[in-house]
């Protein structure tokens, strides 16, 4: 419900400066709301009790874990820069040595990210944008000054931002030309007032910059359609001539661009168009020939780095949602298992300027992410010892007693076997059950270090099921398209599945069972309490899909048409019909349990329209719902005096409507 549409009845005194407290009268008449702001009036709650202290005290350790994940080598080689948080988000920070003290670089009120150093240099190029609106501009930092000055308008969104090899060129994203199409530009940023438009986009695709050649006279370039359908081109430079190499509109397929081999004669990528997953693949660019190297290996390919010289490789393969490095011969495209890293998720691959260290984040269920460097042999292939050079703070708590995820699957509607990942408690059940689902809906739940989930099976003894439904990355190309266009309410009926998976297991409690989720995952969460409210007991929806429609519609123009090939497009009769139907905005008589919905005001990707309808309409019922909006975030928490308000008030409504 918007603010504008309800009458002030009561202003409340400022509570200890920070809090403040009206009771606000609906319109209509219903039972008034009580609204109460906190952080500077930045974050606003309607129907949230106050939190008490007891429970704020004992929340403090599991609110104060940092990590310190990758971001790459300094121009020796010697030194790496991190991202890390000390203040209320995250920034660039250096290390000099493993184990060492974390110097500061950037000191600004918003969180840092994209970061890319100059060759040749450790100036750094990174991205910011404002509250979460994720309007991203392009910072070049000089590392003599400390000065970081914008290269971008201040207006549109950047991002993707590519280094020439001579560090003279900057390739990036931008939606400069009209706000809304993803178009690719470049510039010297020595002179950024004059970026130039080198590719525009045809359609609402995005394109962005994969690899520059040695000479920087040509660019290969990636045009993302959708999850299941991505192009690869050269551009070249002078002359402004795109070449389509990899991918076609007429049969779609996955091609991810990557890196030009050392003598631009040939590039690395990873396509589908083989095989069920995604394979690391070799491309002769004069002839076409195409050489598949991963062809024994049944997962996704998804990180992948290239040494300088162009005689080491490393790429990441994810095998059931765990990560497995291997290291290749270029020439051979032999490569071997790097067997010394710890069973989790690895990220961030990149070689210094040697080629004889590999860095990377390492992030495993009882370790938040954290830099690690890998020390090579003399053969491309071999390795030696894996150093960490962070260790990142836990508020003290004893991570080696988390609880770790087992992998299950369970049978659903269609008889296919859905995968997800079981957290629970030590002590004996039944337990309470929180069903965590991702967004995307093209992403994969993925076992990180999670100490919100250990927070809950800490303190409310619960276990905490992820499932990756129909629909999730990392299962291959039809896995991935089970839940387009009308198919779409079955992921759904994968949840009611997992619901009868739950009833059938004796430490686990059927008759407690929350859902819980964000993006897309919050389109599920209220799409599951409108099938399964009698199977539920509440349920916390995170920056929400509540109408395909009106998403659509509001939607920032730049991801419009990137939604439409996941969602369908709501300008035909057919599917407007459809979309209409399966909205749980739409259908919030069938929601019978307790709700909190959690949005931020500056959400580009679902507006916070879509939080306040349903909110209203749930109200207009009399349905129980607590609300709270950030006015200075966007699509999720990224301030840590926001994330502990939020993380403090799901426990109390998981106590309030769960355990009872």
């Amino acid at each position: 419900m918007r603010y504008g549409h309800k009458k002030k009845v009561m202003l409340a005194l400022l509570v200890s400066g920070f809090i403040s407290v009206q009771i606000v009268a609906q319109d209509t008449g219903d039972s008034p709301v009580i609204r109460t702001t906190a952080n500077n009036g930045n974050l606003v709650m309607e129907d949230v009790p106050p939190i008490p202290d007891t429970l704020v005290a004992e929340l403090n350790r599991y609110q104060n874990v940092r990590s310190a994940p990758f971001l790459g080598f300094s121009a020796d080689g010697n030194s790496l820069f991190i991202s890390t948080r000390f203040g209320e988000v995250s920034q660039l920070h250096r290390v000099d040595m493993a184990g060492g003290a974390r110097q500061q670089l950037t000191f600004f009120s918003e969180p840092v990210s994209g970061v890319r150093r100059q060759p040749g240099t450790d100036n750094v190029l990174f991205s910011m944008d404002a509250g979460g609106n994720e309007f991203a501009q392009l910072f070049l930092r000089d590392y003599q000054t400390g000065d970081s000055k914008m290269l971008t308008d201040g207006k549109s969104r950047n991002g993707a931002a590519l280094w020439s090899e001579d560090g003279k060129q900057v390739a990036y994203a931008s939606t400069r030309r009209n706000g809304s199409s993803n178009d690719l530009w470049a510039m010297n940023p020595d002179s950024p007032d004059q970026a130039r438009l080198i590719l525009e986009s045809p359609d609402g695709s995005w394109w962005g910059p994969a690899d520059w050649s040695q000479d920087s006279r040509h660019l290969l370039v990636e045009q993302y359609v959708s999850i299941t359908d991505s192009r690869i081109y050269i551009l070249d430079m002078k002359s402004g001539k795109r070449t389509l190499l990899s991918g076609s509109a007429e049969k779609p397929s996955v091609n991810s661009a990557l890196a030009f081999s050392p003598d631009d004669k040939g590039f690395y990528f990873i396509t589908d168009q083989f095989d069920e997953f995604s394979q690391l693949a070799y491309m002769t660019i004069a002839n076409g020939s195409v050489q598949v190297i991963t062809r024994d290996i049944n997962w996704n390919v998804e990180e992948f780095a290239i040494s300088k010289d162009g005689k080491r490789i490393a790429f990441a393969v994810n095998e059931d949602g765990f990560n497995s490095v291997y290291l290749m011969e270029p020439n051979s495209f032999q490569y071997r298992k790097a067997d010394i890293l710890p069973v989790g998720i690895v990220s961030g691959l990149e070689f210094d300027v040697s080629g004889k260290k590999l860095g990377m984040t390492m992030n495993t269920a009882q370790s938040p992410s954290d830099s690690f460097v890998l020390e090579l042999g003399d053969k491309p292939t071999g390795y030696g010892k894996l150093q960490r050079w962070t260790n990142s703070e836990v508020g003290g708590l004893d991570t080696t007693s988390f609880a770790r995820p087992e992998l299950v699957r369970f049978k659903t509607f269609d008889d296919r076997m859905i995968p997800a990942f079981v957290y629970k408690p030590k002590s004996k059940g039944p337990h309470p059950v929180v069903i965590s689902i991702h967004g995307g809906p093209e992403s994969q739940f993925r076992p990180l270090f999670r100490s919100t989930y250990q927070l809950w099976i800490d303190r409310l003894g619960a276990a905490v099921i992820a499932p990756n439904v129909r629909g999730s990355s990392g299962y291959g190309r039809e896995y991935v398209s089970l839940d387009n266009g009308f198919k779409r309410e079955d992921s759904v009926k994968d949840i009611g599945a997992l619901l009868d998976w739950v009833a059938t297991q004796p430490d686990l409690d059927a008759s407690r069972v929350a859902v819980f989720g964000g993006s897309y995952g919050g389109y599920m969460v209220l799409a599951s309490t409108v099938h399964y409210s009698d199977r539920l007991k509440c349920a916390v929806d995170i920056v929400g899909i509540s109408n395909f429609v009106t998403f659509l519609k509001n939607t920032q123009d730049y991801r419009r048409d990137l939604r439409r090939a996941e969602y369908g497009d709501e300008r035909d009769p057919a599917m407007f019909k459809h979309l209409q139907s399966i909205s749980p905005n739409n259908q919030v008589d069938k929601i019978n349990v307790p709700m909190f919905v959690v949005q931020g005001q500056n959400d580009p990707r679902v507006p916070v329209t879509e939080a306040e309808q349903i909110v209203s309409s749930l109200r207009s019922q009399g349905k129980k719902v607590w609300y709270m909006n950030a006015l200075n975030e966007g699509h999720g928490y990224r301030k840590k005096e926001n994330r502990d308000i939020y993380t403090q008030a799901v426990l109390l409504f998981f106590e309030q409507h769960l355990l009872p």
